[in-house]
């Protein structure tokens, strides 16, 4: 349970707890990744902080602060963002293919 003083007050406290987090408990992971798997890594960890705001509010609800619970806010922003880029890239395809059928 997080005591007063340790609340998630602002965004960026957030960030930097979400960073340390991942960037103490996945070192060893992303080290060992070759270096586009590595970039691609970072990319990930970039879509965690893009949705800080709601993973900071699933926390605070909690009253929690346990790393375990921080990957797993994480863990799901990144999907968010995984899932929206497919949905774009599924739109384009179909747009792609509707205007290859108008054509013909």
């Amino acid at each position: 349970m997080m005591s007063e003083s340790h609340r998630l007050t602002n965004e960026s406290n957030y960030d930097r707890m979400v960073s340390q987090v991942l960037d103490t408990r996945w070192d060893t992971y992303r080290s060992e990744l070759r270096q586009a798997d590595r970039i691609v890594f970072d990319r990930l960890h970039d879509h965690a902080h893009a949705h800080a705001a709601a993973s900071r509010a699933y926390m605070e609800a909690r009253e929690i602060e346990h790393p375990l619970h921080i990957e797993r806010a994480a863990f799901v922003s990144m999907l968010i963002e995984q899932q929206t880029h497919i949905d774009d890239l599924e739109d384009r395809l179909d747009h792609l293919e509707k205007d290859l059928n108008d054509e013909e």
